[in-house]
């Protein structure tokens, strides 16, 4: 579980000066990965009180070039962020209701997959995406 002192040494680690804002929205991040702006904004706002959407995405932006946080954007979704940075994990998406899950890599090293022509490319990264039903929605599906 992380801590307030986590973040400012992840911060201070990233050479990021610490913040009320900055430390809210890591927090964030850490305590509901996969949550949409509007979703952190609302948290952030819940413990400093008026913060305006602009610094909100002022920090997400600081925290994603330092590393700290990824922003994924799932197809037919808007951008979400998570804590998790520093692997090439990938997402299994509810096609109902919307909700995300990690899937660690499934073969081996990033990228996890080869292409087949990288035209030249330096390739580092590999984003698959999977589609399906969650549990909750499968089964209101079959109950259905």
């Amino acid at each position: 579980m992380s801590t307030t002192v986590d973040h400012e040494h992840a911060l201070r680690g990233a050479a990021l000066r610490v913040t009320r804002p900055r430390l809210a929205v890591l927090s964030a991040v850490h305590t509901h990965p996969h949550a949409d702006t509007e979703s952190i904004i609302n948290l952030v706002r819940a413990e400093l009180g008026g913060v305006s959407h602009q610094a909100v995405y002022d920090v997400l932006r600081a925290l994603t070039a330092a590393g700290l946080v990824r922003r994924i954007d799932p197809p037919g979704s808007v951008a979400r962020y998570e804590a998790r940075v520093g692997d090439n994990h990938h997402h299994v998406v509810c096609r109902s209701c919307g909700a995300i899950a990690d899937v660690d890599c499934a073969i081996g090293a990033a990228p996890c997959l080869t292409a087949s022509e990288d035209h030249g490319f330096v390739i580092d990264e590999a984003e698959v995406v999977y589609r399906g039903l969650c549990p909750e929605c499968s089964s209101a599906t079959t109950r259905s």
